[in-house]
């Protein structure tokens, strides 16, 4: 069984005091910039461990006597237990952290001003293969509520790209299966339209059928299960109960993410097309989520073109 991670705001409740106030104070100025709940938790946790690690050894917790040096032992750490994305990640959510305490006076200055982020390794990310694909699918072959509901929401992520938390935030109006599209609440709490495919309209078809007799069926959210809303920890437990009645090992839906993107740049979509699509806002998210298999595509159009071909 999966073990899970304590929640942000439990760590925080453990910190010391002068430090959780000024932590409240951040997450408060986060949400009214309107981001995202996720980006919120992802800073919170960040700021809170780094809390937390001052305090088991004994470093100044009151943040305008932490100093260069104990940031770097907490980077240094993180990088050691972690993978050096999620030690970036977090180096990122503190600098925000102290950016903000010394606009808000509360320092004299960033103790992290002249610090470099951790390097990240290019790890390019294996592309699902189709057998994958097809082994989940059959996994949710059957007629119950969850069946249908479980087939549709893997095609969708399939055939849309979308992000799990988008996925989850979909509402029944948001879908229009006439057109094959739906509207979702992407990062920056920017709407977006994705589209899907005529298999997916009709998984999503037969679930809204079954759906229809659900004791919450008035409910707006889209997916549902037996004690509510689907949110987006839930569709990542779907995921994990699918795969492995399938056989595989764990498949997140980023996967999928990454297999729409090889996808449509195999199928020759420009990429300001694709960035439209996935929710992307720099060429720098397509050229990371399409490393993986750049070199298959560029070995494929090659031989669309091989130039002694011509003669």
């Amino acid at each position: 069984m999966r073990t899970r991670t304590p929640r942000p705001d439990a760590r925080r409740l453990a910190l010391p005091g002068a430090f959780r106030v000024e932590l409240d104070s951040f997450l408060l100025s986060l949400e009214a910039e309107n981001l995202a709940e996720k980006t919120r938790r992802t800073y919170e946790e960040a700021v809170s461990l780094f809390g937390q690690f001052l305090a088991e050894r004994g470093m100044p917790t009151v943040p305008a006597q932490i100093a260069r040096g104990h940031v770097e032992a907490f980077i240094a750490d993180q990088i050691a237990r972690w993978r050096p994305n999620t030690a970036r990640n977090r180096y990122l959510a503190l600098k925000r952290f102290f950016d903000w305490l010394a606009q808000e006076g509360l320092t004299d200055a960033s103790p992290m001003a002249r610090m470099r982020p951790p390097r990240v390794p290019e790890e390019p990310v294996p592309v699902l293969g189709d057998e994958a694909v097809r082994a989940l699918l059959r996994a949710c072959e059957g007629r119950l509520f969850i069946d249908r509901r479980d087939a549709a929401l893997i095609r969708l992520l399939l055939d849309s790209g979308a992000r799990r938390s988008e996925v989850a935030g979909l509402t029944v109006e948001g879908i229009d299966l006439r057109d094959k599209t739906a509207t979702v609440l992407g990062k920056g709490r920017r709407p977006r339209t994705i589209t899907f495919g005529a298999r997916t309209a009709q998984a999503l078809d037969r679930y809204l059928r079954e759906r229809r007799q659900h004791r919450d069926a008035e409910r707006p959210e889209l997916w549902l299960g037996h004690r509510g809303p689907v949110r987006s920890d839930g569709i990542a437990d779907i995921l994990e109960r699918r795969c492995t009645a399938a056989g595989l090992p764990r498949i997140g839906a980023h996967a999928f993410r990454h297999l729409f993107a090889h996808t449509m740049l195999s199928a020759g979509m420009q990429e300001t097309d694709l960035m439209r699509l996935a929710g992307w806002r720099s060429r720098q998210m397509v050229a990371r989520y399409a490393a993986s298999s750049g070199t298959d595509r560029a070995i494929a159009a090659y031989r669309r073109i091989a130039p002694s071909d011509r003669f």
